[in-house]
């Protein structure tokens, strides 16, 4: 499985013979490689995984990955705020018994 981060293109652009853009990720203007989409064009989103764009999504699909993405922060920070409980008592791993060769 990999995350990829939807972001807004604001520019495209050749660099050493190779597409590539800066993408808008919520206020943070990040550096793409565009190799694999690159009919992609300003104002339009990109899946971005690791530095390369890997698809071309619309506006719909961006804002339902930000709702997800939004949701699983949230979900975090509540996880972090709550109380910790106690680790389940350990049980003793059962004893096996090794035994040479026999004869």
């Amino acid at each position: 499985m990999c995350l990829g981060i939807p972001g807004q293109l604001v520019e495209v652009y050749q660099k050493d013979d190779l597409p590539m853009g800066k993408a808008d990720f919520g206020g943070v203007v990040k550096e793409v490689c565009l190799a694999y989409t690159p009919e992609a064009q300003p104002g339009q989103y990109v899946l971005v995984h690791v530095g390369f764009a890997i698809s071309v999504i619309d506006e719909t699909e961006a804002g339902e990955i930000f709702s997800m993405l939004a949701q699983m922060e949230s979900l975090a920070e509540s996880e972090a705020t709550e109380p910790m409980n106690e680790p389940p008592p350990s049980s003793p791993l059962p004893q096996q018994s090794i035994s040479g060769p026999e004869g």
